[in-house]
């Protein structure tokens, strides 16, 4: 995961408060210690010195959950950015379309990106297909993202698991490895 040279960026999407009032409404979720794990890659990173981007979802429709100035906007407190790393504002699920993400990456000589956060289906899983077509290594952190059951076109419900599960089978081998919290700090332990 890492090189000598290079270290690797820790891509954290979406991480905002308007998913604890999902869950409050009633959406069930799956891996209720993503955000902890979260956490744990932050300070991974932080203590090696390496990179960190924070993705902020603006919602642009009046009754998005992320709107700016709305409670939902706000960052979880886990997650919140340290001085000097940087927050990229994006109003779409891919945190490389309509913002500077890639060149900031491109510049700094990044290769390998680690991506983890919200939702594993939506904003996750389009970051990660994008950043793997644009050639970056990537890897997403399946103990650290997470998302909500969901109803399919068919009335069919599907659990957060099987969407978590599902959505990391389409993304493995072809977008991204997938990997958990502990094999990101092994791979920092073993520089």
């Amino acid at each position: 995961m890492t090189s000598p040279r290079f270290l690797p960026a820790l891509i954290v999407v979406d991480v905002q408060r308007a998913f604890d009032e999902w869950e409050a409404a009633g959406k069930r979720r799956n891996n209720p210690d993503a955000v902890a794990r979260i956490a744990d890659l932050l300070t991974a990173f932080r203590q090696n010195g390496a990179p960190i981007f924070h993705i902020r979802h603006e919602g642009t429709k009046p009754t998005s959950s992320f709107r700016p100035g709305g409670s939902g906007y706000a960052v979880k407190d886990e997650a919140r950015e340290a001085p000097g790393e940087p927050v990229v504002v994006k109003h779409v699920n891919s945190a490389f379309i309509g913002t500077d993400l890639e060149s900031r990456l491109r510049a700094a000589g990044i290769a390998t990106i680690v991506i983890c956060g919200a939702t594993t289906n939506h904003c996750v899983e389009t970051t990660t297909r994008m950043a793997g077509n644009l050639g970056f290594d990537t890897r997403l952190v399946r103990d650290a993202t997470w998302t909500f059951d969901r109803v399919g076109p068919d009335g069919e419900k599907y659990s957060a698991e099987e969407i978590h599960a599902m959505t990391l089978s389409n993304l493995n081998g072809e977008f991204a490895r997938i990997v958990t919290t502990d094999d990101v700090i092994a791979a920092f332990a073993a520089r």
